[in-house]
């Protein structure tokens, strides 16, 4: 029986003035590093091992990967967790997804985890080498609501 390990990946999204006055979204793709345990060089989100509350353990993780503080984002959303499956690894990753506004992307730092980030579209996720599922846990908390801004 595969082995359930429970993550967050956390989502950021930054507005940027777009044609006609509708904002256009990004979200933050980081390129996994060669040090890190699995899926190396792939694309991800935000992520990590859940060891507290999920929301808690998704604030420690955007701090630690980007530098940026609790309030230097703001929390849009907090998707239902979905179950993605590796048999390779011989694991189901128990995936709580989680949308964050960032005030001021230039504040932004990366360490060790990440060789790049790059604010992508969120449709084109798919057409990048990303770790299993992360197309699917966006679906969870983007796009916003009706009305949500």
């Amino acid at each position: 029986m595969p082995q359930r390990t429970p993550v967050v990946t956390c989502f950021l999204l930054r507005r940027r003035p777009g044609r006609e006055g509708v904002p256009q979204d990004e979200v933050l793709l980081l390129r996994r590093s060669d040090r890190v345990g699995t899926y190396r060089r792939r694309w991800a989100g935000v992520s990590g091992y859940i060891e507290a509350p999920p929301e808690e353990q998704a604030y420690r993780e955007i701090q630690e990967e980007t530098g940026l503080e609790r309030d230097d984002v703001e929390l849009l959303r907090h998707g239902e967790h979905l179950d993605i499956p590796d048999k390779a690894l011989d694991k189901v990753w128990s995936v709580h997804p989680f949308l964050f506004l960032v005030r001021d992307p230039s504040k932004i730092r990366t360490g060790w985890e990440h060789v790049e980030a790059r604010w992508v579209r969120p449709a084109q996720i798919a057409t990048y080498d990303t770790v299993p599922g992360l197309a699917d846990a966006l679906a969870r908390v983007y796009p916003l609501p009706a009305g949500r801004t």
